[in-house]
């Protein structure tokens, strides 16, 4: 199953050929655009001409079953048409609006009247879709979502191959600090040895002797537990399966992943807290960077 980004954007024109449309419809460009950006859930945008307006609950209806997260901001309209492809009011309709508008006057004397274009703008915005243009806005938009689809997915595979190279890279900077840990013990326990002798040197009693002793390997002790990264290692590589896991498995990981790199942050955090060397900062360091690049494209997944 892919993995997709929240970044994606469509668009797509027709020519509907609807007979319900005044003519001449065919010199007219029905145009659909789908843009969208990364949030943490699904946001639906429309920005419709008025004759389209109506056919938003069945494009809402398509986008939310192929998109679960992201700001996704859709945008439709005709052009093209004229002056000559305006709708015609019928008598009827022209009717209301006068007995609506003398309501108002009556009310309302200051008001004033509709001109010509307020009222033929007023019935446009009332009147209904056509049905025949109501089907090719929605044949577009079934075009488009696909379109759309596949550019998240693309980058959805993209922002995957980043992360996996990523993983790579902090399970190499992991192997380095792994054998650094026994030697900074072995170093503590030479230096342990050289102030226990100095010890036993400088004492004068058998009482300061068994004093100093139990001083050094108190430190000798917590120096040891205090800088043992073993388990900070462990659960950063198990952290790092669970990531390689997740993108192989696809879908919707974004959440997921998100959490998982905020674990690895947390350990290598306190893999840089427990450092007792200049290397060991550097690869906790190194790690930080390259999981802050990876929290940025996490958040673009889905």
């Amino acid at each position: 199953m892919p993995v997709y980004s929240m970044t994606g954007y469509a668009t797509a024109q027709s020519q509907p050929a609807d007979t319900d449309l005044p003519t001449p419809a065919a010199s007219a460009t029905l145009g659909l655009e789908i843009r969208s950006v990364n949030s943490r859930f699904l946001d639906l945008g429309f920005r419709l001409s008025d004759e389209l307006r109506p056919a938003e609950p069945a494009l809402r209806e398509l986008i939310s079953a192929r998109v679960k997260r992201g700001k996704v901001e859709v945008r439709a309209w005709i052009e093209g048409r004229g002056d000559h492809a305006l709708r015609q009011p019928s008598m009827a309709e022209l009717q209301k609006l006068i007995s609506v508008q003398d309501q108002v006057l009556a009310w309302m004397p200051q008001s004033r009247p509709l001109s010509v274009a307020e009222a033929l703008a007023t019935l446009g915005r009332s009147a209904p879709v056509p049905t025949g243009l109501s089907d090719e806005l929605l044949a577009l938009a079934r075009h488009a979502v696909d379109e759309f689809t596949a550019s998240r997915e693309r980058e959805g595979a993209k922002l995957c191959a980043m992360l996996l190279d990523r993983v790579a890279q902090l399970r190499a900077l992991a192997a380095q600090a792994q054998p650094m840990v026994p030697q900074l013990v072995e170093l503590q326990r030479q230096r342990f040895l050289e102030r226990w002798n100095e010890a036993l040197g400088a004492a004068r009693a058998d009482a300061a002797a068994q004093a100093a002793q139990e001083r050094a390997l108190s430190e000798a002790t917590a120096f040891a537990i205090r800088i043992d990264v073993a388990e900070e290692l462990t659960r950063l590589q198990a952290h790092l399966d669970e990531i390689e896991r997740l993108i192989g498995k696809g879908g919707e990981v974004g959440k997921r992943l998100d959490f998982f790199i905020q674990e690895l942050h947390r350990e290598a955090n306190t893999l840089g807290s427990k450092s007792s060397s200049l290397e060991l900062t550097r690869i906790s360091v190194d790690m930080k960077v390259m999981i802050e690049q990876m929290r940025e494209q996490v958040q673009n997944l889905e």
